[in-house]
């Protein structure tokens, strides 16, 4: 593993696994029930993320990507059980919509400390069929803990936040965190993505935990994203190529 993970607790029974050596900084979470556990993302798949799970738990385990971009199911082959939201399951199945080649470059992309055992030739975008299809409102039970679906497209079309609704807790995945927002891609939609945020911002949430970069997140993030999107629509630059938006905790690139 080359220590390409780090491990930080949030709780006794929750983990977040990260990849700082990488200029993504992802964050994927591991959630301790009493019967099973759930993985939200799984990360870029260039170390294997199975190989620390097996340290924190030895409970069976479901892997839950946010979304299907390459930095959120890169882990995926290395778990037994996946979910997925029904409008991406087509992606890991033939239908993937950036190249490889594009994918490659991305996970090239410095700053990137690259571990001695990573073949760049052998990295592959994951395909594979999820045991259940997610759709909004859908609750997934560990046993003593409850992960509800809500579906926030934008950011891509079948993106989803987990809500803890017990500790309102919030896994925001690539929606909201403190860097550089994203809605510039062909499958993206900027105006979805603003509605998403209104959905999450009628949330009660004492916990955000988001995907990339800092792990410590004010919750007011939300209504700023929500405030950000709102000035840009009024501009009328609510849509593909209206520019980056600097924000003072953010910026908004469409």
């Amino acid at each position: 593993m080359e220590n390409w993970f780090t491990v930080e607790k949030i709780s006794e029974d929750t983990f977040a696994i990260s990849e700082y050596k990488h200029w993504e900084e992802t964050h994927c979470y591991l959630i301790i029930g009493e019967q099973k556990c759930v993985l939200i993302d799984t990360g870029m798949g260039i170390s294997n993320i199975k190989e620390i799970t097996d340290t924190l738990t030895d409970k069976p385990i479901v892997a839950i990507p946010t979304h299907t971009h390459w930095d959120h199911i890169g882990g995926l082959k290395e778990f037994d059980e996946f979910y997925l939201h029904e409008t991406e399951a087509p992606w890991l199945n033939g239908e993937f919509p950036l190249s490889l080649d594009y994918i490659k470059s991305l996970v090239i992309e410095i700053p990137f400390e690259q571990p001695k055992s990573f073949n760049l030739e052998n990295y592959t975008i994951f395909q594979g069929m999820p045991k259940m299809i997610l759709k909004d409102g859908d609750k997934i039970d560990l046993g003593n803990r409850q992960l509800k679906v809500i579906h926030t497209p934008g950011h891509s079309p079948g993106h989803i936040c987990l809500y803890e609704a017990d500790r309102e807790w919030l896994y925001t995945g690539d929606l909201v965190y403190m860097d550089k927002l994203t809605a510039f891609f062909p499958t993206s939609d900027p105006v979805a993505y603003k509605q998403s945020i209104d959905k999450i911002r009628k949330l009660e949430v004492k916990k955000i935990l988001s995907s990339h970069h800092k792990l410590e997140i004010p919750t007011s993030l939300i209504s700023e994203v929500w405030e950000g999107f709102s000035e840009i629509e009024e501009k009328g630059k609510l849509h593909h190529g209206g520019g980056l938006f600097t924000f003072e905790n953010f910026q908004i690139e469409i």
